[in-house]
């Protein structure tokens, strides 16, 4: 199966900057935004604009068609996807301590993109709270989890689930012994 465009781009933008040695922090200096803009960005948490995103390949100091060379857009009838639990894509995500992330699907939807990503949580994980550009859904398989926002703390259990504008700041917590593990689906939508 095909990676949605919009995992192509982070992936690529991450795997340039390692390539060349560039920190996070350097990126954004050189592309004039925020270390946690770009955090985001390679994380596919957000969605750069345009103008954005050739401002960070210039940054990377990579020719525009060599960086776009071979991303693939898929057309024609919506496909019927399946992907089995072994091809799940590990991935970390900046200040997140304890936190293991399987992305299930990314698949654009007209004029959206929903991600799907099984997290699991180690007890006593933690993570400064952070924003998303995205509506979050969370659906919790098992444990126990306080999800923090500036001025709430929501308790949520085995087969709760919770939908939110994820530009609230937030941010979960294991609060059980165990590991805590749930459904993370992020609606994003393209803005033209």
């Amino acid at each position: 199966m095909q990676e949605d465009v919009f995992i192509q781009i982070s992936k690529r933008i991450k795997n340039y900057r390692r390539e060349k040695g560039i920190t996070v922090q350097e990126l954004a200096t050189k592309a004039d935004v925020s270390k946690g803009f770009i955090s985001q960005i390679e994380n596919s948490r957000t969605i750069p604009s345009l103008m954005v995103l050739i401002e960070i390949i210039k940054a990377l100091d990579i020719d525009l068609n060599s960086f776009f060379k071979n991303i693939v857009i898929e057309k024609g009838r919506a496909p019927i996807l399946v992907k089995r639990s072994d091809e799940y894509e590990y991935f970390e995500k900046e200040d997140a301590v304890g936190f293991h992330y399987n992305r299930i699907f990314t698949q654009s939807i007209k004029d959206a993109t929903v991600d799907i990503v099984l997290l699991t949580l180690d007890p006593g994980s933690s993570r400064p709270l952070v924003t998303t550009d995205a509506f979050e859904y969370k659906y919790m398989i098992s444990g126990s989890v306080m999800f923090n926002f500036e001025d709430e703390h929501i308790e949520f259990n085995e087969g709760d689930s919770i939908l939110f504008d994820g530009r609230i700041p937030h941010s979960p917590q294991n609060i059980g012994k165990d590991k805590a593990v749930m459904i993370a689906v992020y609606f994003f939508e393209q803005h033209s």
